[in-house]
């Protein structure tokens, strides 16, 4: 057995050209682990992104639901003095009328 026999491993490769093989290997697994991780964390960035849009939603329901429920009780409130001039008016011409036909 010479000494270039000696530095083969046992698929007939050197050690030297096996070591580079399991380092490049290696290397690519750890750039396939770390484009996973951003990729993870660019995820979880989106979530958090979505979760305080959808709280700020949440507030600006809660807002305008706010405000809606003011906007019906100015109108009842409204509707009701409308009615009472009406009512006002009507007794206001019966009242007209009857000074007329006198």
């Amino acid at each position: 057995m010479n000494l270039a026999d000696s530095r083969l491993g046992p698929s007939g490769m050197s050690g030297e050209a096996t070591l580079r093989e399991v380092i490049q290997r290696l290397g690519k697994a750890i750039q396939g682990l770390e484009d996973a991780v951003g990729a993870r964390l660019e995820r979880d960035q989106d979530y958090v992104e979505a979760e305080a849009e959808v709280q700020r939603m949440n507030a600006d329901r809660a807002r305008l639901a706010q405000e809606l429920d003011t906007s019906e009780a100015r109108s009842e409130r409204l509707e009701e003095a409308n009615r009472e001039v009406s009512r006002r008016l009507v007794t206001a011409m019966e009242t007209i009328r009857a000074v007329l036909d006198r």
